[in-house]
């Protein structure tokens, strides 16, 4: 019986473990800005999970049909630049409030899915999809006005929701594997292009897409492997979640755990815990993507 709950709910199983993951990326990427630009962040965590969905690949290959190419193309942009938007805020806000921002993508992913799949959206989805939008409003507090973070933190999960959504398509098409591949290699190719058109082009307002690149020291590249490995072990099981899952919708409300692991592990690394309004916004973040 405890056999048949688990293979059941191997979705929700597979995104708590990757919401996890996820947690602990971001744990790593914050240490690594100190001494680095963001988007240098995104392309090594990046690049390690390359060379590991590379060698999986080869190790265990597989038959796919192969189709929506185009598709493929798109998840990997769109997410790779949702990623950067992500990272840069990690690097200057604390990191439940980054994770907040980027956990609304379930909100949007909800709509998208209504929109794209015709998945039908009930009374109490809608609430929820509100109550989510009040809960941003209060993480940002627009009467204190609207910075740069506020902005890219909302691109962020947005970005991430028309990735996310891309996956239950894509996955009748292609494998596990080449979808996380695919979003690899954006990540890992987009940033050095980037870093390399800052050596000529800077511009302030856009510093999350263009810095320099800033040669690491031996200590952060044993804390970037680990990044990358993490990153790779997160991406693989939320690709998996939504694959496996019989709902995008559940497996979607269960990733908002990470903002609980990123609260946790964000006072440990000496966050300031958010104000209460801020703190509020979280919780109807987090109750939103449960109803």
């Amino acid at each position: 019986m405890l056999k048949r709950f688990y293979i059941s709910h191997l979705g929700i199983f597979y995104m708590l473990f990757a919401c996890f993951m996820f947690a602990v990326t971001g744990a790593f990427a914050k240490y690594l800005s100190k001494d680095m630009p963001s988007i240098e962040v995104v392309f090594f965590r990046n690049l390690i999970g390359l060379f590991i969905v590379i060698y999986a690949i080869y190790k265990f290959p597989f038959k796919q049909t192969g189709g929506h190419f185009f598709l493929l193309m798109f998840r990997g942009f769109v997410g790779t630049v949702a990623l950067f938007a992500f990272f840069y805020n990690v690097a200057h806000v604390n990191l439940a409030t980054a994770f907040t921002f980027q956990k609304t993508n379930p909100i949007f992913t909800a709509i998208l899915a209504a929109i794209v799949f015709k998945e039908r959206l009930s009374s109490l989805g809608w609430f929820a999809v509100f109550l989510g939008f009040g809960g941003i409003l209060l993480v940002i507090q627009p009467n204190l006005g609207i910075n740069k973070t506020d902005i890219i933190g909302i691109w962020s999960g947005l970005g991430a929701a028309i990735a996310y959504t891309s996956v239950k398509e894509l996955n009748k098409s292609y494998g596990t594997n080449v979808i996380v591949l695919s979003f690899m290699l954006w990540g890992s190719f987009l940033p050095l292009i980037c870093m390399g058109l800052a050596e000529f082009f800077t511009y302030e307002p856009l510093d999350f897409l263009f810095s320099k690149f800033a040669m690491p020291s031996w200590r952060n590249v044993v804390f970037i492997l680990l990044m990358g490995l993490s990153g790779y072990l997160f991406q693989t099981y939320m690709t998996k979640a939504f694959a496996v899952g019989k709902k995008a919708g559940v497996i979607a409300a269960v990733s908002y755990a990470d903002v609980i692991f990123t609260l946790i592990i964000g006072y440990f690394m000496g966050d300031a815990l958010p104000n209460h309004l801020a703190l509020a916004g979280i919780v109807l973040v987090v109750v939103s993507g449960i109803l």
